[in-house]
């Protein structure tokens, strides 16, 4: 058996190579693999049935690592990463968060009872009311709307953070003593691949990997959307800088402005740094690019500006609070146009980037109002990777008290799209698409060791294709 061994700096020169067709493929493969998991049935190789759960070990140190098996039916594997949190030592499965009532929805959805909530699901969807708002803001909204705002005065350099040019003197402490937000909070770790045979066949650096398979799960709802001109990306870390790349490579002549959020200088202007690299401008194209820190005085104001104006909305830190208050998209304003807003950062039920009353919201439907005829209803669900999961793990879904019946998986969505399409119900289609492209969608990633093992192990297929990383024969 041949080994293929991809470490981080080999693994990271293969996804920067990956031209926009093959990122296109991995996301299919992802999406399909998603699919059969949210599908009910053991037939399908990706299957809930066959993800075993997940098991954590916390030692004296405060270090958790986390184990992660899975399984697509061909191939099994299983992901280590480890993470500084200061938990309480032991070991313990996933904390089981749900009562037997949730227990009970949950497992009849794995038994294959979704394909009968199809019908609701849409119908929810149906009763979204675009407006005329939307359409105006196609012409109107541009990065000079609001006045005053100081990050859209004509002085300011294309790349800058809290107004300063990202040339400025970065910290030669960065990494020894950080404080907050000065490091790069992602998991370490590795995945390993074995055949249907049980072999071993590939050992991958688990920290590009991670923060590459998230983004390409939180792009499969951002390829759909109809307006992605700005972006705000909270976090400066590995997870920001893949989901600002990929979002640039898919979409990159529909995007004008990203906006990045973070609470060191130094790591905001670091990340700049790199995607103002030479070998960078390729996919960075004209978008323009500024940074602000949370140390900036002004910065309520330019938060709550950049919050209103961005279409895309990606929050990529472990943040045990919410990022920004609830009102900046709860309130009358902040309800004048559709957003997706994706939340990957935070892990454990105590943690939040998100406000829970945004939550709350998303899942009250409303009716048809005059009052609303101007803003984006909500469509009475919250977007996940896993359903399981994410009512175990997810905070913002915890603490917002949201049940699984107002929770859809992203492969539920692909099954409810598939069905649309099979019976013909352009009405239902057309009401999906619309909320999909227009409406108000929040997405909630936990993550899946399937993830990994899919993708993993078609970027071990490139690489063996492309000579890169280590190959160790008869191991």
């Amino acid at each position: 058996m041949t080994l293929t061994v991809l470490s981080q700096t080999q693994l990271r020169e293969l996804l920067h190579a990956l031209s926009r067709d093959e990122i296109l493929e991995l996301q299919r493969n992802l999406g399909e693999a998603l699919r059969e998991y949210s599908s009910g049935s053991q037939e399908e190789g990706c299957s809930a049935a066959y993800q075993p759960q997940r098991t954590a070990i916390t030692r004296q140190n405060g270090c958790t690592t986390l184990f992660m098996p899975a399984s697509t039916g061909k191939t099994i594997g299983i992901k280590m990463i480890s993470l500084q949190d200061g938990g309480a030592a032991g070991c313990a499965n996933e904390q089981e968060t749900v009562d037997a009532q949730e227990k009970d929805q949950i497992s009849s959805r794995r038994r294959g009872s979704f394909r009968n909530s199809v019908a609701s699901i849409s119908s929810d969807l149906s009763d979204l009311s675009l407006g005329s708002q939307e359409d105006k803001e196609d012409t109107t909204n541009n990065d000079s709307s609001v006045a005053g705002s100081s990050t859209d005065s004509p002085t300011l350099l294309t790349g800058c953070v809290n107004q300063q040019n990202v040339t400025s003197n970065i910290s030669r402490t960065l990494g020894a003593w950080p404080g907050a937000g000065t490091r790069d909070t992602s998991p370490r770790g590795s995945v390993t691949l074995l055949d249907d045979e049980s072999l071993p066949f590939a050992l991958i650096n688990a920290h590009e990997l991670t923060a590459f398979r998230t983004a390409l799960a939180s792009l499969m709802m951002f390829n759909r959307r109809k307006k992605v001109r700005t972006l705000l990306v909270f976090g400066a870390g590995t997870q920001a800088y893949w989901h600002i790349r990929l979002s640039l490579v898919l979409r990159g002549d529909d995007i004008r402005r990203v906006y990045i959020v973070n609470r060191s200088f130094d790591r905001a202007a670091k990340l700049l740094q790199d995607i103002y690299g030479p070998e960078n401008s390729e996919w960075r194209g004209d978008v323009k690019f500024s940074a602000v820190s949370t140390d900036f005085g002004e910065y309520s104001r330019i938060l709550k500006d950049h919050v209103r104006k961005a279409d895309v909305i990606f929050c990529c830190t472990p943040s045990p609070v919410p990022l920004f208050p609830a009102e900046y998209l709860a309130s009358s304003e902040g309800r004048q146009k559709g957003r997706l807003i994706c939340a990957i950062g935070s892990y454990k039920a105590h943690m939040a980037e998100i406000h829970p009353d945004i939550l709350r919201d998303e899942v009250t439907v409303q009716g048809p109002h005059r009052h609303w005829h101007k803003h984006i209803h909500r469509s009475g669900v919250i977007l996940v990777d896993s359903l399981d999961a994410a009512m175990k793990e997810a905070g913002e879904i915890i603490q917002a008290g949201i049940k699984p019946k107002q929770v859809v998986e992203l492969g539920e969505l692909l099954m409810v799209r598939n069905a649309a399409r099979e019976a013909a119900t352009v009405d239902e289609e057309q009401s999906l698409r619309e909320w999909a492209q227009r409406g108000n969608v929040i997405y909630k990633s936990v993550g899946l060791g399937l993830m990994d093992l899919v993708t993993g192990g078609d970027l071990v297929r490139l690489a063996r294709e492309r000579k890169l990383g280590t190959t160790v024969e008869d191991f």
